[in-house]
């Protein structure tokens, strides 16, 4: 389920360092159907405070629909009608919004607590033909406050219907408070569009993502003042302690964003998932307390004193604390649980660069802003941002483990100047894709399927609080793909692999083995089970964490990652005269021909990027693709048969970046003598 949430993001290339309105997250973990059912709502201002009323009008209003997930549902929108000229950076059609009519919110103690009344009219729109030939007509849509919660948007057309309704919202005040700016909100299918369309599955499914810039014509009071006390990561707390940062992953959920060329169960298309997710800055002031309920350990982090993280917009000037324009950085994956016990990664995104904070439920008054994350802050991205061509980067210009950017000779800036001179990213480039065949029912039965999603922070002292996974079992609905995540009774903090293999309750023959350097981590989990003939399987999980030996040049901000692997060799003992096979190894590739080989030498079976080994062939569709290295973010896996039952031992990592030391040993089930 999606969550009601809100979020502030600034838009465009250019910004103010200005003051935020709308941060509260009333609603951070109340499903959106609950919240279009009236549930979760935020509380209307009291009377005594209505003199903060505020009021909009005018300015201009961007839509950029997913014509993909429209047209497998059989919609089809057409072209704009009276847009400005050109798309906006980040894709979207303009269009005028009238002076006409305003639309009216409240503040109250620096937050947004919702509309009061109003709408706003923009000059031009769409048309919609339905599956079944009825048409909509979008032309000078509207957008009104829904009458069921002050926090959501109403998509009104010439009808006067709603079809669609918006949330994710979040409004920055501007240029002295006299713009009002909503740097992105989700478009979602009421559930009165999903029955009419033949497809009820749809109802609150994103559709389309919208921004909108509107000019204020009355200003109330109440609005939040720039962060005047950050405490940034080591930097003096009382009583003899230091500031750390602990980012926590909240929340999260997943949903369909496209398919290229799906066909269904036995079809091999290309399948887009995209997440909105929602995270938590830890809450400790000088004692212990739980960030995020019902995880256990997990949800209180160990630092007594939170620090703020700063949240910039990338290529917009260099800021405190490390004077360049640091953020943090989102990733997610997809694994595959299978019916033999073993585990695969399936699915894996680029980066998506995070540029502006929420700032829900903040405890302390001065230490964040739309730019700085404060104590107990929460901020959400929701599933049209995240699918956003123009925040999308490769993994390879991260160093993970200390959360830097390699700005310099990015895609975004190739030839260093400073600034975002390209933007090479299509729809299906950088995000997380996985073949139908990958989660058909029908070719995989009996499997089980997690979702994870990640952020990174600099001097993030615990990565493994700010990921998540959620259960999944995407089924076809005839048209698209349906993610159908587990919602939160599924929703546990940390990695995928700790779901495989606990590691405080590993099992019977089971080990999941964590690895810290100053590197980065990683993790090793075994799975052993008995095979026919008296032979046992051995199936690994290699988790790359953060871990890259890194290799950089240039100076801040203009830093270059000239380099970040991690892994290039997977090995254990096995006994001499021992009877062993060892499969290829399974990297989670869409297309063939990138598995890891394995050979047996030297007492160890190894699986390894070598191409020098029996067995390996190229891809058809490359003469030059070589097995990648396992880098962050990315779990391998590994199987080997073998006549003896495990034995505690210790499997090597071999570094791909020359260096010392040139292999990591962890503890792991290896075949014994």
């Amino acid at each position: 389920m999606e969550l009601g949430s809100f979020i502030v993001l600034t838009w465009g290339i250019k910004y103010m360092k200005t003051r935020i309105l709308a941060v509260a997250l009333m609603a951070a973990i109340v499903p959106a159907a609950a919240v279009a059912a009236g549930m979760g709502k935020a509380p209307a201002a009291p009377a005594t405070q209505q003199h903060q009323l505020w009021a909009a009008w005018g300015g201009t209003v961007e839509v950029r629909w997913n014509r993909d997930l429209a047209g497998d549902l059989g919609i089809r929108i057409s072209a704009p009608s009276d847009a400005l000229a050109g798309l906006t950076v980040r894709g979207r059609d303009e269009f005028t919004i009238r002076r006409a009519g305003s639309i009216e919110f409240h503040v109250v103690d620096g937050y947004f607590r919702g509309f009061d009344g109003g709408s706003l009219q923009a000059t031009g729109g769409y048309t919609m033909t339905l599956p079944n030939g009825d048409t909509l007509d979008f032309n000078d849509f509207q957008l009104v406050p829904s009458a069921k919660d002050p926090l959501i948007l109403d998509f009104v057309g010439r009808d006067g219907k709603t079809w669609f309704y918006i949330d994710r919202l979040m409004y920055e005040l501007m240029d002295n408070d006299s713009t009002l700016a909503v740097g992105a909100m989700d478009m979602r299918i009421t559930a009165a569009l999903a029955r009419r369309i033949g497809h009820p599955e749809t109802a609150d499914w994103p559709i389309a993502d919208l921004a909108m810039t509107t000019v204020v014509q009355t200003q109330g009071s109440g609005a939040m003042p720039l962060a005047t006390n950050p405490h940034w990561a080591g930097d003096a707390a009382p009583n003899g302690g230091r500031y750390e940062a602990d980012l926590f992953m909240q929340m999260f959920s997943m949903s369909y964003s496209r398919c290229q060329g799906c066909a269904g169960d036995e079809g091999t298309g290309k399948v887009v998932f995209t997440p909105s997710s929602t995270l938590k800055n830890n809450v400790n002031a000088g004692t212990l307390a739980t960030t995020i309920p019902n995880q256990g350990d997990a949800g209180t982090s160990s630092a007594l004193w939170a620090a703020s993280i700063p949240w910039n917009q990338k290529f917009t000037g260099n800021y405190a604390p490390y004077g360049n324009d640091q953020h943090p950085y989102l990733i997610w994956n997809m694994y595959r649980l299978n019916p033999d016990g073993s585990i695969d990664q399936i699915g894996r995104s680029g980066v998506k660069h995070a540029w502006l904070t929420t700032n829900g439920s903040c405890l302390d008054p001065a230490d964040h802003d739309s730019h700085v994350l404060g104590r107990g802050c929460t901020d959400t991205y929701g599933v049209g941002n995240n699918d956003t061509s123009s925040d999308l980067g490769p993994r390879s210009e991260i160093v993970p483990a200390t959360g830097i950017w390699g700005r310099c000779g990015s895609i975004y800036d190739p030839n260093c100047v400073g600034s975002m001179t390209s933007n090479p990213n299509g729809s299906y480039d950088q995000r997380m894709i996985v073949r139908e065949n990958q989660i058909s029912a029908t070719r995989n039965p009996g499997a089980t399927y997690l979702y994870e999603s990640w952020y990174i922070a600099r001097e993030d002292i615990n990565p493994y609080n700010s990921m998540a996974t959620l259960t999944g079992a995407p089924s076809w609905t005839g048209s698209s793909w349906s993610p159908r995540d587990g919602g939160n009774s599924s929703y546990k903090l940390g990695p995928a692999i700790d779901r495989w293999v606990d590691p405080q309750n590993p099992g019977s023959n089971a080990l999941n083995t964590g690895l810290t350097t100053p590197e980065g981590h990683a993790k090793v989990a075994v799975k052993v089970s008995p095979a026919p003939n008296g032979m046992w399987r051995y199936d690994y999980a290699v988790m790359n964490v953060d871990f890259a030996r890194a290799v950089t040049s240039g100076n801040n901000p203009n830093i270059r990652v000239e380099s970040n692997k991690g892994f290039n060799a997977f090995s254990v003992p096995v006994p001499v005269g021992a009877m062993v096979s060892a499969l290829p190894g399974r990297v989670g590739e869409i297309d063939p021909g990138y598995n890891w080989r394995a050979k047996l030498a030297n007492a160890r079976a190894e699986w390894s990027t070598d191409t020098n080994v029996p067995g390996f062939t190229r891809p058809s569709f490359s003469t030059s693709a070589t097995p990648r290295t396992l880098d962050w973010g990315v779990m391998y896996s590994f199987t080997l048969i073998a006549d003896k039952p495990p034995v505690a031992g210790s499997a090597r990592l071999g570094v791909a970046t020359a260096g010392n030391p040139a292999h990591y040993e962890v503890d792991t089930l290896v075949p014994g003598t």
